[in-house]
C-alpha cells in the first residue's frame, strides 16, 4: 500500500473517533451546565477545553453557547467536531481508491449536512447536532466493518481509531484526578466515555473513583477502555509488521512503545492504580503521543524532508 493512502486511512480513523468522542464529552458537559445551577459555567468550560487541548483565546467569560461554538462549530480549529469532520472527509477524498464507496458517501453526506445541522442546533440547542455526529460516527464504523476487507487499509484505520480512543479516555480521566472518591464527577466521566450502563452492570451499581479508573483504564472487555484500545492497536501493528515474528524477536519502535504501555497497565497491581494517578496518566498520555509519532516515522515518512539549498524563489 502507498504510504499516502496508509496515512490517509490512519487519520480517517483518528478524526472520526475524535469527532465521536468530542461529541460525547460535549453532550454530557452541556447537559450538566444547563441542568445544574450550582456548576460554574466558566470554570467547567475551561476545564473541558483543557481536556480537549483547545485554547479559549480572547474570551474573558465562557458559557454553554461560547463553549459549543469553540468545541463543536469552529471550522478553523482542527480539534473541534466540525474541524475533525472536515479533515476526515478530505483524507477520504484523497484516498478514494482504497476506501469503499459506502464509506465515502457516509462521510461526504455528513460533511454536506453539517451547515444545516448547525443552523438548526443554534435554534433548538446543541444536543441535536451532537447526537447527529454520534449517529453518523456509528454509521461510519458499521460501514467500515461491513464493507472493508481485513487488509492493510483496514488495519491502518483501526490503528488510528485505537490510538485516538486511548488518548481521549486518558484526557477524560486527567480532568477528574483531583475529585474526591465519591464525587458525582466520576459519573460524568463514565457518561462521556459511553460507559455508564456497562460499568453499572459490571460493578452492580457501586460507584467509586478506584473502580471507575480501573474500568476505563484496564478493563479487558469494554471496547473503550485504554487497555483494550492499546491491545487492539498492538495487534494491528503486529499484522502490519511481519518482522515481529522473527527468531531474534526484534520489535519496531512503535510496537515496542505500544507493548510497554499496554504491559504497564496489564501488570499493574490494582492497589497501586490510584497512587500518584496524575503522574501515571500524564506519562501514559506522553506514551500515546510517542506511539503516534513512531507510527508516522515508520510507515508514512521513510526519510526526513530535505530542503534544497539555494532553491529559494527570488522576488
Amino acid at each position: 500500500m502507498l504510504a499516502r493512502n496508509a496515512e490517509s486511512l490512519y487519520w480517517i480513523g483518528r478524526y472520526v473517533e475524535r469527532a465521536d468522542d468530542t461529541s460525547r464529552i460535549l453532550n454530557v458537559s452541556v447537559h450538566q451546565l444547563l441542568e445544574d445551577a450550582s456548576v460554574d459555567p466558566d470554570h467547567a468550560s475551561r476545564q473541558l477545553l483543557a481536556v480537549l487541548g483547545i485554547s479559549p483565546e480572547g474570551m474573558d467569560t465562557l458559557d454553554v453557547w461560547k463553549l459549543t461554538e469553540l468545541v463543536a462549530y469552529a471550522k478553523d480549529n482542527p480539534a473541534s467536531i466540525v474541524g475533525s469532520i472536515n479533515s476526515a472527509r478530505e483524507n477520504t477524498r484523497g484516498a478514494r481508491e482504497v476506501v469503499s464507496t459506502e464509506l465515502w458517501e457516509c462521510l461526504n453526506a455528513t460533511w454536506n449536512a453539517v451547515p444545516d445541522r448547525q443552523r438548526y442546533a443554534r435554534r433548538a440547542g446543541p444536543h441535536a447536532f451532537l447526537s447527529f455526529v454520534e449517529e453518523r460516527a456509528a454509521m461510519f464504523a458499521g460501514l467500515a466493518d461491513s464493507t472493508m476487507s481485513r487488509d492493510d487499509g483496514w488495519l491502518f484505520m483501526v490503528l488510528g481509531r485505537s490510538v485516538e480512543r486511548a488518548d481521549m479516555v486518558v484526557r477524560l480521566l486527567l480532568s477528574r484526578v483531583q475529585d474526591s472518591a465519591s464525587s458525582p464527577g466520576w459519573i460524568t466521566v463514565l457518561r462521556s466515555a459511553g460507559a455508564q450502563d456497562t460499568y453499572l452492570r459490571t460493578y452492580r451499581g457501586a460507584l467509586d473513583a478506584a473502580r471507575v479508573v480501573q474500568f476505563l483504564l484496564r478493563d479487558t472487555l469494554f471496547p473503550r477502555s485504554v487497555f483494550h484500545a492499546l491491545r487492539q492497536a498492538e495487534e494491528c501493528l503486529e499484522r502490519l509488521d511481519p518482522g515481529v515474528n522473527s527468531r531474534a524477536n526484534e520489535k519496531s519502535e512503535a510496537l515496542r512503545q505500544l507493548g510497554r504501555a499496554r504491559s504497564e497497565l496489564e501488570f499493574l497491581r490494582p492497589s497501586d492504580l490510584l497512587e500518584d494517578l496524575p503522574k501515571r496518566l500524564g506519562a501514559l498520555q506522553t506514551s500515546i503521543k510517542d506511539i503516534g509519532d513512531a507510527v508516522s516515522v515508520q510507515y508514512f515518512h521513510s526519510s526526513p524532508w530535505v530542503a534544497w539549498s539555494g532553491a529559494e524563489v527570488s522576488l
